[in-house]
């Protein structure tokens, strides 16, 4: 099942197999409404963007190659990107 993310803030994953925090491979699937600029000469840029939905579809630990029930979402705190103590970690479920 995928997981929606949120758009506010970047979610960071624990790999309960080898405890890796820092390397994964996220597959995302995104919706946006961008307003797409094209010069009179072609060249082609994006003004601006707006994500109107993302879902997580898989996480992949880098460092031991586990997914599903291994990997834990931990949100954040307000202080500096790192999770609270109070906050439990969210398990993401195996995707089918």
């Amino acid at each position: 099942m995928p997981v929606p993310s949120s758009i506010r803030y970047p979610i960071r994953y624990r790999c309960t197999a080898c405890g890796n925090l820092t390397r994964f491979d996220v597959t995302t699937s995104r919706r946006a409404r961008a307003f797409h600029h094209y010069t009179v000469g072609g060249e082609f840029t994006i003004d601006e963007e707006e994500v109107l939905g993302e879902t997580i579809e898989r996480v992949v630990c880098r460092w031991c190659n586990a997914e599903g029930d291994a990997i834990e979402q931990i949100e954040p705190s307000d202080q500096g990107g790192a999770h609270s103590s109070e906050s439990e970690p969210r398990v993401l479920e195996d995707p089918v």
